[in-house]
């Protein structure tokens, strides 16, 4: 056999599994079909998420559905414009010995874990948020000089009110670039509304079942990054990332005059992962620009933004996405 069919029989198996999860999932998180694929699509690709969404959309419960069908530890951090950097990493205590001397003792925070849920995390404030800026990046902390490594696999799920609601900062940039997706949540329509009232009112829920442990999860992101990408699919997450940036030379002059920063590369490697766990969620064994279109929003919405003269237009980023899709991967599709 050779190693392009063995490839072949491991993706065919990873989608089955998958199929699994999500309906695990779905049991309990009724409806949002699109929002779960989205962070299953960014767990397969190991990175993390930002769920964006008025109160009450069942962001917290999906997070904590996740963890039990994962197989992975979880910590949860309710962020308060009182939370402390240290409240998160954890920190150092003085002990007094049997013998009388002291010793420092490190006390874990909660970022040593698998599946960190940092909920509501724009209500803290942005020393409080930059606090977890190293450990979305390279998997640990550095505590008074010393080095901690983070669980594997590590994962951040942050959940976010709209800034328009009262008591809230706005994420800083960097932090922003760190999460591979921003995820939508959006009010449900009405047939939806109505499953989730049968199904959450009742004497009797959902319950999710584990489908995979930590290093079938590992595993299973490997696999993701083994997966063949089409040259047409390369080029056009390459035109549509490179079109995103104001002043590049792929980009026009409606891009130049809206956007007053765009994606980076990190954008582009988001975009490349994610299409390919998107695929094998859906039955395939490589990407195609389907999965580009359906992943770009999540990918480039929080790596860019507008400019004050595009805001009094009443412009807006998913109008500029939907604008450079249009334009981007119908040429590359006519190609």
């Amino acid at each position: 056999m050779t190693s392009d069919e063995i490839l072949v029989q491991e993706v065919e198996a990873l989608g089955q599994r998958l199929a699994e999860a999500r309906s695990s999932i779905e049991r309990r998180f009724v409806g949002q079909h699109a929002v779960v694929e989205q962070v299953l699509a960014a767990i397969l690709s190991g990175g993390h998420a930002l769920l964006v969404g008025q109160p009450g959309l069942g962001k917290t419960m999906l997070v904590d559905t996740l963890a039990t069908v994962l197989g992975l530890d979880s910590q949860r951090v309710q962020f308060t414009p009182d939370l402390m950097p240290a409240d998160i990493l954890g920190s150092e205590v003085l002990d007094v010995l049997a013998d009388g001397s002291r010793a420092f003792r490190f006390i874990e925070g909660p970022v040593f874990t698998q599946l960190l849920m940092a909920d509501e995390i724009n209500r803290a404030s942005p020393r409080t948020q930059s606090a977890l800026l190293q450990a979305m990046q390279e998997r640990e902390v550095t505590v008074s000089g010393q080095h901690r490594p983070l669980g594997r696999p590590f994962h951040v799920l942050a959940t976010q009110n709209p800034i328009e609601q009262e008591g809230t900062y706005p994420l800083p940039e960097a932090q922003l670039d760190r999460f591979l997706l921003q995820i939508d949540v959006d009010y449900p329509d009405r047939d939806t509304e109505r499953d989730i009232l049968l199904a959450t009112t009742g004497t009797e829920q959902g319950i999710a079942h584990a489908a995979f442990d930590a290093e079938e999860l590992i595993a299973a992101q490997r696999l993701i990054r083994r997966m063949p990408v089409g040259e047409a699919v390369v080029e056009a997450i390459l035109d549509l990332v490179r079109a995103s940036r104001p002043g590049a030379e792929e980009a026009d002059g409606f891009i130049s005059d809206t956007l007053v920063w765009g994606p980076g590369p990190r954008a582009a490697q988001a975009l490349m992962l994610v299409t390919r766990a998107r695929a094998v969620l859906n039955g395939r064994f490589a990407p195609t620009l389907e999965d580009v279109e359906a992943m770009a929003p999540p990918v480039l919405r929080h790596r860019m933004a507008l400019s004050f003269a595009a805001r009094a237009r009443g412009e807006s980023v998913e109008g500029v996405i939907d604008r450079l899709l249009g334009q981007r991967l119908n040429s590359s599709q006519a190609a």
